[in-house]
């Protein structure tokens, strides 16, 4: 299998961790992009676009010729009131482009899913990235697996499910809370035999949070996050609390400039990575911004 941390370490540089009363930006010259390739039906940005494998492999062979340094697939939406996919068909989506993809390019593969069965699958296929909603807190053996493939995982945090996580999401210290949950998280992993090397961490924005009173708050204070010192992986392309910022109420494809905007933020505070629809435009913004900071 090939190792996803061997070729992120190449080029990820390590993470800075943030020092209390350090007014400084927290600049990480090195952050990489995830292109998304959904071959579902509902999902929230690009549902059905993808659906026919012809079309999933020319767009993800597009995303990579735009500059993205990893594909992540999924199979199963995990927008806001998604029905849950079974998990045969969720493979027989997610599979053959996976397939397809690592024999053509050493370019990583990311699987987007919560259910155990489907990873495995999809490290069978050429994936080697496993990328949880669920931080492998979905099925009894999630951690198990994870261990076995010795794969990459991110670990994701969310209030709630996909069904239920906007029905009233509440927190005291959005920041704080998230980051705790993802400490423990990260340790659970370890325990149970991941690689400390191999773990990322995603806040989960957009995810059991208020569009603006929770994800701008946890967006402002990132560093947090980025502080517990594993890479960073963050989500924020095209997601709804653009659209209700920029008070429009814009469709997922009008929210280019806030996406990324939100991306170069993620930046400042020293993610690792930014996960995106719009690659090419996302890669051209953060060359610019990490010359205008080199420059300085």
């Amino acid at each position: 299998m090939r190792s996803l941390t061997k070729q992120r370490n190449a080029y990820w540089p390590p993470v800075t961790p943030y020092q209390e009363g350090d007014t400084s930006l927290t600049i990480n010259p090195a952050v990489r992009v995830m292109g998304v390739t959904n071959v579902t039906p509902d999902s929230f940005s690009d549902g059905g676009r993808w659906s026919a494998p012809a079309d999933a492999l020319a767009h993800a062979r597009r995303l990579i010729s735009d500059g993205a340094d990893m594909i992540d697939v999924g199979g199963e939406s995990t927008r806001p009131g998604a029905d849950p996919v079974p998990e045969a068909e969720e493979i027989a989506r997610v599979v053959p482009l996976i397939r397809a993809l690592a024999e053509e390019t050493d370019v990583p593969i990311s699987i987007d899913t919560m259910k155990p069965a489907v990873a495995r699958a999809a490290m069978a296929a050429g994936a080697t990235l496993w990328n949880d909603v669920t931080a492998l807190r979905y099925a009894p053996d999630a951690l198990d697996t994870a261990a076995e493939l010795g794969c990459d995982v991110v670990l994701m945090h969310m209030q709630g499910d996909p069904r239920t996580m906007q029905a009233e999401p509440h927190y005291d210290d959005v920041a704080g809370e998230v980051a705790d949950f993802l400490a423990a998280r990260a340790e659970a992993a370890v325990a149970a035999g991941v690689a400390r090397a191999r773990i990322w961490l995603d806040p989960g924005v957009g995810f059991g949070k208020h569009m603006t009173q929770h994800n701008l708050p946890l967006l402002a204070r990132l560093d947090q996050v980025v502080a517990i010192g594993f890479p960073v992986l963050l989500g924020v392309s095209r997601k709804s609390f653009i659209g209700a910022v920029d008070g429009g109420g814009r469709p997922p494809e009008a929210r280019l400039g806030g996406s990324i905007a939100a991306a170069l933020a993620g930046a400042a505070a020293g993610v690792a990575a930014v996960r995106v629809h719009d690659v090419r435009e996302t890669v051209q913004a953060l060359r610019v911004w990490t010359a205008i900071q080199a420059a300085r």
